[in-house]
């Protein structure tokens, strides 16, 4: 077995770490306000993702909104992608 550390967490794994209940979970990733990857019916939580809301909490020293967060970053992305990638014309 790897001693590597893992790239996700379960659910229930996450919901521990953050003290929150796993339905508080659930509900942010079908809120589309977490993040997570879904594999047929079970929801993982990529490691990097928590540590980036951890340290977004600690630099900025206010409330971290995760669906603030998500979506800002969804925003950026469809901006690098440009017009083209997203269906759009530039005419």
């Amino acid at each position: 077995m790897s001693s590597t550390a893992p790239l996700f967490h379960t659910v229930a794994e996450t919901a521990e770490l953050l003290r929150v209940d796993t339905a508080t979970v659930y509900r942010a990733i079908r809120d589309d306000a977490f993040p997570a990857v879904r594999i047929r019916g079970r929801y993982v939580i990529p490691v990097k993702a928590i540590e980036q809301l951890v340290e977004a909490a600690t630099e900025g020293g206010g409330c971290v909104d995760v669906g603030q967060m998500i979506a800002r970053q969804r925003i950026a992305r469809e901006l690098d992608r440009g017009p083209a990638a997203q269906g759009r014309s530039l005419e």
